[in-house]
């Protein structure tokens, strides 16, 4: 047999596969191919979905450990600031004029100590024997300097006798006070403020005032206070600054009060530790939000309220995450391959394919990185409820991308007041 001959039998099967494989056609959902109306109520203002209910309820927010794809990792960006007076009276360690170097050192110990607590989450201890699951924590610390300076690293040094102390109670407290804030905060909209400041000597010099390890959260601020002249390293005070972190996103404290979760227990509350007393073995709290000598936990429940806040367009506490949602990554695409539920806000950092038979439903806002698209495969359905979609950097991403196969495509179905913005291909927008 001839070469030419073989060429052709061997090419017939690759013609013939060729010609009968069938071809995936794409298009863009826009609102002049679906006959869709800009909704009457639309005035070019970013409408915002945290009203409806059901965008509102903190249990939408608990991560899914079966698709933690769909719950992303935030960083909160912190700063820390060393309160001492002009003749640096207070050092971290008794005996030794203060070193910068080494509150610099803890300083990074404890980003490192409160991300292990963050990172490790334990099963709570409180009710006794309970069953209650262990879920990630899915957000982090990162220390954040001005992006415009590079020799800035996030950690300042202030000597100011005026401003220097925390008053923890009595009628000289300055719990409340907010001047340190005003006067030496470093980009306070985006960046939570941490104060690390020394009791006040007159304070720790009467009988009746504990020095112990204090702290308060005055919105998107922070005060510590027990550190100074501390015995320990700064795996002590882990528990106590992600405590008040923890109310910066909304957490409230578990004993004896309403926190507004289920799952945590509210108890005596004068259980530090298993040996305060008789009963404490059963009776001691782990939670972060608890006082107690570990504070490391939190529930599905308070893992959620997090979220919630984080979530929350409108909130300040939101401007304290870094925008990893604004550019795509490739490798943070979502693919959905059963019936889903988007029952509350979401920034996804990556494309959303949905397969075949597959079909996502969005109830309230979703926030797509640049460049990033959509896919409804043939077969699979997009359902948006009365939601929003845009990107929440100013910039634009591609737009819902509809795939169809000869007579088999993918549907979108678009219900309420649902909003389309900052797309290259169709949604809408006022002019």
């Amino acid at each position: 047999m001839s070469l030419k001959k073989v060429l052709f039998i061997l090419l017939i099967p690759t013609i013939w596969f060729g010609a009968c494989t069938p071809q995936v056609e794409s298009f863009f959902y826009t609102q002049e191919q679906f006959a869709s109306q800009v909704p009457e109520s639309y005035d070019g203002k970013k409408t915002y979905r945290m009203r409806k209910a059901i965008c509102r309820d903190q249990a939408n927010y608990i991560p899914d450990t079966n698709r933690m794809a769909e719950f992303p990792m935030r960083y909160v960006r912190v700063n820390f600031h060393w309160m001492n007076t002009t003749d640096a009276a207070f050092s971290l360690e008794n005996g030794k004029p203060f070193d910068e170097k080494k509150a610099i050192e803890y300083t990074e110990g404890f980003l490192h100590a409160c991300n292990y607590d963050l990172i490790k989450n334990r099963k709570l201890w409180l009710p006794h024997n309970n069953d209650i699951p262990v879920l990630p924590i899915n957000y982090r610390l990162v220390l954040s300097g001005r992006p415009d300076n590079p020799e800035d690293d996030g950690i300042y040094f202030h000597y100011d006798d005026e401003l220097y102390y925390y008053v923890d109670r009595g009628k000289n407290s300055n719990q409340f006070d907010r001047k340190v804030f005003k006067k030496y905060a470093v980009q306070p909209d985006t960046v939570l403020n941490i104060f690390v400041l020394p009791h006040h000597p007159d304070s720790v010099a009467s009988p009746t005032y504990p020095v112990n390890r204090v702290g308060i959260a005055l919105g998107t601020y922070v005060k510590v206070s027990g550190i100074y002249g501390k015995k320990g390293s700064f795996w002590d005070y882990r528990g106590l600054i992600n405590h008040e972190i923890g109310h910066v996103f909304s957490l409230m404290h578990t004993w004896k009060y309403n926190d507004g979760c289920d799952d945590t227990v509210r108890h005596p509350g004068d259980c530090y530790s298993p040996n305060s007393r008789p009963g404490c073995d059963t009776l001691t709290s782990n939670n972060m939000m608890d006082y107690g000598y570990l504070q490391h936990a939190l529930s599905p429940c308070q893992i959620g309220k997090v979220h919630k806040t984080m979530s929350n367009y409108t909130s300040p506490k939101r401007k304290l995450l870094e925008p990893v949602w604004c550019q795509l990554k490739e490798d943070s695409t979502i693919v959905i391959r059963d019936s889903i539920d988007w029952k509350c806000d979401k920034d996804v950092e990556g494309h959303i394919i949905i397969e075949p038979d597959a079909q996502l439903t969005l109830h309230c806002r979703l926030a797509m990185p640049s460049g990033a698209k959509i896919v409804v495969k043939p077969g699979a359905k997009l359902i948006l409820n009365d939601c929003w979609l845009h990107n929440d950097c100013g910039e634009e991403w591609q737009g819902i991308e509809i795939q169809q196969v000869r007579d088999k495509k993918g549907e979108v179905i678009s219900r309420g007041n649902t909003i389309i913005e900052n797309v290259a291909n169709g949604g809408w927008v006022s002019g």
